[in-house]
């Protein structure tokens, strides 16, 4: 699957949070455990929190959407967003198997 909108949401603050969401909720990409952050995303639209968005992009990448998976990858995608050239590579290895 191609995450390209949610990472260049969550990686570079584009496209705007609003457009992320509306996509998201036109294709809803299959995955498990990924129906309640659609329910919440199409209450909240664009007040989506971050977070969630986070830890949707794990759910999607089919990881663990634990307290701990979130908080390191708002962490990458923190140092990302700040330049960090190796916090991307980090962020991208999250597609690959656990």
């Amino acid at each position: 699957m191609d995450f390209e909108l949610l990472d260049g949401y969550l990686l570079d603050g584009t496209p705007p949070k609003s457009e992320v969401v509306r996509k998201l909720l036109e294709i809803r990409p299959p995955g498990e455990g990924a129906a309640p952050f659609y329910e919440g995303m199409s209450r909240l639209g664009s007040r989506t929190p971050d977070l969630a968005l986070i830890a949707l992009r794990l759910v999607l990448a089919g990881r663990k959407a634990d307290d701990e998976a979130v908080a390191g990858l708002r962490d990458v995608v923190a140092r990302a967003r700040a330049g960090d050239a190796a916090a991307r590579d980090e962020y991208r290895a999250i597609d690959k198997a656990p």
